[in-house]
């Protein structure tokens, strides 16, 4: 062994680890996740856990939208089950850090408000929001779920993701500050049936989903099936 060769694992098993190590770059968090894992690490885990939900729930659907990707950390969990990813954000930043990163997977980007007006009509026959329904002013709610629901087939999916209203006495400051459209497991079910013809509600705990008493839920998934033509 040359000096400059680095020396293997004791388990030969995980000398792959050191190959791949040196054939690419060590990717880094985005600048979203870079924070939550400096603060608090264990949301990053949550995070991830709501990703994966989405992954399998959508698995299969053939063009999804993202809609408020950030820095799109979690994206390549939805990416791995899908035909193609759009991510879409308002905010130009997170998109040109999105654009920056040498990645050997890529996400198609978008510019864009859902609530001014549909990005593509009819254009994926599925779409997501993780943690943006609560940043929505209540005022701009009907247009923001409207363009939605005309961006999708008539078939299409919406998963939704949103702290619910009664975890909001133990949220951080930073949260608050941005927490204008939170919701009761009612609420949300029927802000969601007035855009689609059918909506199942979870709630999860942590990285726990469940079924249970909706008031005990700290995050809360609504699924809409089937956007209404209004």
């Amino acid at each position: 062994m040359s000096i400059n060769e680095p020396k293997g694992y004791l388990e030969k098993q995980y000398n792959d680890i050191l190959r791949l190590d040196q054939e690419i770059e060590r990717f880094a968090l985005g600048s979203m996740s870079n924070q939550v894992w400096h603060d608090d690490p264990k949301r990053l885990g949550f995070l991830l856990a709501r990703y994966k939900f989405v992954a399998r729930m959508l698995c299969g659907r053939a063009r999804v939208l993202e809609i408020g990707c950030a820095d799109a950390f979690g994206s390549r969990l939805v990416s791995k089950e899908v035909g193609q990813l759009v991510c879409s954000d308002f905010d130009t930043k997170f998109l040109e850090e999105i654009r920056a990163r040498e990645e050997p997977w890529s996400f198609e980007t978008f510019l864009w408000d859902p609530c001014e007006a549909p990005i593509e009509p009819n254009g994926f026959d599925a779409a997501y929001a993780l943690d943006v329904l609560e940043h929505i002013d209540p005022s701009m709610e009907e247009a923001f779920l409207g363009n939605i629901g005309l961006s999708l087939t008539n078939n299409g999916i919406l998963i939704l993701g949103s702290p619910s209203l009664e975890s909001q006495n133990y949220a951080s400051a930073q949260s608050k500050a941005g927490h204008v459209n939170c919701k009761t497991e009612d609420d949300l079910r029927n802000s969601c049936k007035r855009f689609f013809e059918t909506v199942f509600i979870f709630g999860m705990n942590d990285e726990v989903l469940t079924t249970g008493f909706g008031p005990m839920c700290h995050y809360r998934f609504a699924i809409c099936v089937s956007p209404l033509s209004l």
